[in-house]
C-alpha cells in the first residue's frame, strides 16, 4: 500500500483529492433536493469526472414543494457540505483502498490464498512476519474520537433531528422522501456478538425516525430477526464517512460475521479506529463525520418508499422497520457523504468494478477452473455474470454455473454466461461475438430456480425466480450430443503480424497527419 495516500479519514482524502486534481468545490447555492443529484448525475454519465464538493447545500423552491424547510447548519454556523461521486474514478477507488492501482488491492486478497505451508527457518520467520502484519490491521478502540465532538441528544436532539443536522438528498421525483444513501449501518449479532457493518438506505420520515431497508438475505435483516425473535429492542448505529475503505467495505459481498472494519483494515494496511458509541452499547467510527445512534423496536414495521433504485426502476413502497434515533454526534465542521442511484451507469458502478476485482482470488478457491469474470454494470451487476473457465470436461459449464449459484450474493444472478478462458470477459463485443456464434439455444441454455435479489421487479414472487445459464464454450466431441468438427478462430499468421506491428505506428503517424 502506498503510505502517502491518506485512508483514515474523509477530510484527509478530501484534501488529497484537491491536490491531485480529483476534486471540484461548487461555492454556489445547491438544493439537496433533486438540483444536487442531478448535476452529480450528469457528472458522472459523462465520465472519469472529479468529485464534487458543494459548499452551500441551501434547500430552496425544490425543497420547499416537497415540504422540507429545515436547512442543515453545523456547529461552525455554516451549511453543511455534501460530498458526492466520491469513488467514480478508476483512481480514486484504487486510492480510497489505499493503492495507486486497484491491483495493488486484490494482491494483498490473493496472498494470504496462495501462501504455501513453511518448509524451512526462512519460510517461517517470513510467514510470522507477514501474520504480524496482517494482525497489525485488526481494528482498534481509542476514546476522545472526532466523530463525537459535537453530541446532540435529549431536548436538543427533540428541537432539532436529522434534517438539521445532515443535508440528506431527495434524488429522484418520484421518491418517497429525503433518503440517507451512503450509511454505514451498524448491527451485532446477539448470538455471539459479532459486529456487522452493512449499507441499507434509509428514508427520512421525521427528525427522529426514518425507515430501515435491510432486505430479507441481509446480514442486518438477520441480526434483526433474532432481536425479534427474542421479542428485545436492537441496537443499531449509523456512521457517515470515516475511512473510505470502510465505506467501500459495508457494501462488499462478505460472508455473515466477517467484520467489516477488518477488511478495511486489511485492504489498507492500517486498523481502523472505532469507538464506543454515547447511547448505545455499540462502537462507531472514530473518524466518521456524523454518527446516529438509536434503536429499532421488535414488530414494529412503516411504509418505505417509493425509491429511484440502482436497477434504474423505483422500488416500490413496502413495509420495513423502523429506526428511531437517540443521538445524533459528529465532527465540528463535518462533511455529508452521499451518493445516488438510478439508471446505470453511477458511481455504484465504481464500488461494483471493485468487488469484482477483489472477490475473483476468493471465487476462485471454490471453483478454480474460473479464470475471470465481469459484471457488466448496465446489468446492475446481479443480472448478468460473464465468467471464463479452462474448460476440462463436459457439463463443466453448466456445474461452473451450479456452483455460482450457490455461493455469496452472486446467488442472485439472473443470467450466467460461460465462455472460454481465451475469451476477454471485459470486452462485451468479443463476447457476444463467442455467444452467438457458439451456442446453439436448444442445447445450450438452461435454466434453475433459486433466491433473487428483492428489488428485482419481473419475477412472479419476491426473492424467489428463475435463471438462466448459456454454456458458450467449445463444445467437446460427444457433449450433448455434438459431434462435429469444433473449427478454429480467424487469426492472422503471427509472422506476418509482427511484421505489419513494424509498420503500424509510422502509418498511424501519416494518417494523423493527414487528417490534421
Amino acid at each position: 500500500m502506498n503510505q502517502t495516500i491518506p485512508t483514515g479519514d474523509l477530510h484527509s482524502f478530501v484534501r488529497f483529492l484537491e491536490q491531485r486534481g480529483e476534486l471540484i468545490r461548487i461555492p454556489e447555492p445547491a438544493d439537496p433536493c433533486l438540483e444536487i443529484p442531478a448535476l452529480a448525475d450528469r457528472f458522472v454519465k459523462a465520465g472519469e469526472h472529479p468529485a464534487l464538493l458543494f459548499e452551500n447545500p441551501v434547500r430552496g423552491e425544490l425543497s420547499a414543494a416537497r415540504g422540507l424547510t429545515s436547512q442543515a447548519v453545523g456547529p461552525d454556523g455554516k451549511p453543511v457540505p455534501v460530498l458526492i461521486n466520491l469513488f467514480a474514478g478508476r483512481r480514486r477507488m484504487a486510492w480510497a483502498l489505499g493503492g495507486e492501482d486497484l491491483e495493488e488491492a486484490v494482491a494483498r486478497v490473493r496472498e494470504p490464498l496462495q501462501m504455501a505451508p513453511p518448509k524451512g527457518l526462512w519460510d517461517k520467520v517470513r510467514m510470522l512476519g507477514k501474520l504480524k502484519d496482517w494482525g497489525g490491521t485488526t481494528p482498534r478502540t481509542v476514546t476522545g474520537a472526532p466523530c463525537q465532538e459535537v453530541v446532540i441528544q435529549g431536548e436538543q436532539l427533540q428541537r432539532s433531528g436529522l434534517l438539521e443536522a445532515m443535508p440528506v438528498l431527495t434524488t429522484w421525483p418520484g421518491d418517497g422522501g429525503p433518503y440517507i444513501t451512503l450509511p454505514l449501518v451498524i448491527t451485532r449479532n446477539p448470538e455471539n456478538g459479532r459486529r456487522n457493518i452493512g449499507m441499507y438506505r434509509m428514508q427520512v420520515f421525521d427528525g427522529l425516525t426514518t425507515g430501515m431497508h435491510w432486505q430479507i438475505h441481509k446480514t442486518g435483516a438477520a441480526h434483526h430477526a433474532r432481536y425479534e425473535e427474542k421479542g428485545e429492542r436492537m441496537p443499531v448505529c449509523v456512521a457517515l464517512g470515516g475511512a473510505p475503505a470502510l465505506t467501500y467495505a459495508a457494501t462488499a459481498p462478505l460472508p455473515p460475521d466477517v467484520d467489516e472494519a477488518l477488511f478495511a483494515g486489511f485492504l489498507t494496511g492500517r486498523p481502523v479506529a472505532m469507538t464506543r458509541a454515547v447511547t448505545c452499547d455499540l462502537e462507531v467510527p472514530a473518524e466518521a463525520e456524523f454518527v446516529i445512534e438509536g434503536y429499532v423496536e421488535p414488530g414494529e414495521r412503516r411504509l418505505e418508499g417509493d425509491f429511484g433504485d440502482h436497477t434504474g426502476w423505483y422500488s416500490l413502497a413496502e413495509e420495513f422497520p423502523v429506526f428511531h434515533v437517540t443521538a445524533i454526534t459528529s465532527r465540528r465542521a463535518p462533511i455529508y457523504p452521499a451518493t445516488i442511484v438510478g439508471k446505470p451507469p453511477m458511481e455504484d458502478g465504481w464500488l461494483g468494478w471493485a468487488t469484482e476485482r477483489l472477490f475473483l482470488p476468493l471465487l476462485q478457491v471454490p471453483l478454480p477452473e474460473v479464470t475471470d469474470y465481469h459484471l457488466p454494470v448496465a446489468a446492475c451487476f446481479h443480472n448478468l455474470v460473464v465468467v471464463a473457465i479452462r474448460k476440462s470436461y463436459p457439463g463443466h459449464a453448466r456445474k461452473v454455473c451450479q456452483g455460482l449459484w450457490g455461493t455469496g450474493q452472486i446467488m442472485f444472478s439472473k443470467i450466467i454466461v460461460v465462455v472460454d478462458e481465451d475469451v476477454d470477459v471485459h470486452d462485451m463485443n468479443e463476447v457476444l461475438w463467442r455467444v452467438t456464434g457458439s451456442i446453439e439455444p436448444g442445447r445450450d441454455v438452461f435454466f434453475s430456480e433459486g433466491p433473487v435479489d428483492q428489488l428485482d421487479h419481473a419475477t412472479n414472487l419476491a426473492c424467489y425466480g428463475a435463471k438462466m445459464g448459456i454454456d458458450a464454450t467449445r463444445k467437446l466431441p460427444g457433449e450433448m450430443g455434438f459431434e462435429r468438427k469444433w473449427p478454429p478462430t480467424v487469426e492472422m499468421d503471427p509472422e506476418v503480424d509482427a511484421m505489419v506491428g513494424r509498420r503500424w505506428a509510422d502509418l498511424l503517424a501519416r494518417l494523423q497527419g493527414h487528417r490534421a
